[in-house]
């Protein structure tokens, strides 16, 4: 299976989280729109070592973090006030089932209630070991997996000097976690997993499996069934035209295909519809344009004649000590 990376390997048992991931869950918007929560600054703190020390803190991904804050250095200061990136549009696509935006290595779940959507960071496929999108479903649920490394997979180890075992067993050092989602998809090589190093999620470093945080993929692998409709997409720019008339754009850097691209200059493939909500004349293009080229990865408003903050920004919440504060749409799932 594609799934654990040399990485994850040189880890082994060795990045253990301190604190408890929380998936983030919104209320879904109504009819027409696809804006959802809001966006928060915290103060780091002493003991912030790292944006993924933050990010985990959260239940974001680093990247992500660093998208919207552009100049923050991966180790800021304490006292460093950081945007927490809260705030997004959902995917265009049908809401149901399990849906990953490779982009924004988010995946999204949308329980059969049909009221709510839950938000989880996740860990994907390394330059030339992608994940693919797709559209499948979920074709086995393994507690306690076990992980049989691939024959690349070995062979990548041994020219690093790691000879793999035939196969690891289930239990804390298992790159695969306590919780697999087997997929549907070619000969069910591609899992939805756990991982033993939980600072890699947020991050391209598997062999194109997608890792979670061991509290999310637990609380994930409760609520799913097999059977429950998988779709992995690559969508870097969103767009929405809100029931009220107001325009929002979200611009994630792309993904890059080899080691010479530049994700904060290389070009999109843009979504269909793109052009005629660029051009319209609801739509300030010199803002759509910044927002293009700015890159920033959470909703900013692109609407004609909007007095928008900088960048264009909505407002934010303060938020202190670890604890997300809770907008009327979202709440923390402890």
């Amino acid at each position: 299976m594609k799934c654990a990376s040399l990485l994850t390997l040189m880890l082994l048992g060795a990045l253990g989280a301190s604190q408890a991931a929380r998936a983030v869950e919104y209320t879904l918007p109504a009819s027409g729109s696809r804006l959802v929560g809001q966006n928060q600054t915290y103060t780091v703190q002493e003991g912030d070592n790292s944006l993924q020390t933050i990010a985990r803190r959260f239940d974001t991904a680093a990247m992500i973090i660093l998208e919207a804050n552009n100049t923050i250095a991966p180790v800021p200061k304490p006292g460093t006030e950081v945007i927490i990136p809260l705030q997004l549009l959902l995917p265009d696509v049908p809401r149901e089932g399990i849906v990953v935006n490779l982009a924004e290595l988010r995946l999204y779940y949308f329980p059969p209630d049909g009221n709510t959507v839950q938000v989880y960071p996740l860990g994907i496929g390394q330059l030339g070991l992608e994940t693919p999108e797709m559209t499948t479903r979920v074709g086995q649920k393994i507690p306690n997996p076990t992980w049989t490394p691939t024959a690349g997979i070995r062979q990548r180890s041994l020219e690093k000097g790691i000879t793999l075992p035939p196969v690891v067993p289930a239990g804390p050092n298992n790159p695969l976690g306590r919780f697999a989602l087997r997929l549907a998809y070619g000969n069910g090589e591609y899992l939805i997993h756990g991982t033993n190093a939980q600072s890699s999620v947020g991050l391209r470093v598997s062999s194109g499996c997608m890792r979670m945080f061991t509290d999310d993929i637990k609380a994930l692998f409760a609520q799913v069934r097999v059977g429950t409709p998988v779709r992995v997409i690559n969508q870097p720019v969103k767009y929405s035209i809100e029931p009220n008339g107001t325009r929002y754009m979200e611009v994630h850097r792309p993904l890059t295909q080899d080691e010479t691209q530049n994700p904060q200059t290389m070009a999109y493939v843009l979504p269909v519809g793109y052009a005629q909500f660029a051009n319209d004349k609801g739509t300030d293009r010199v803002m759509a344009d910044k927002a293009m080229y700015r890159r920033a990865g959470i909703p900013v408003v692109v609407s004609s004649g909007a007095t928008s903050m900088a960048g264009g920004q909505t407002p934010v919440l303060s938020v202190q000590n670890g604890t997300p504060a809770t907008a009327n749409e979202a709440r923390v799932m402890q």
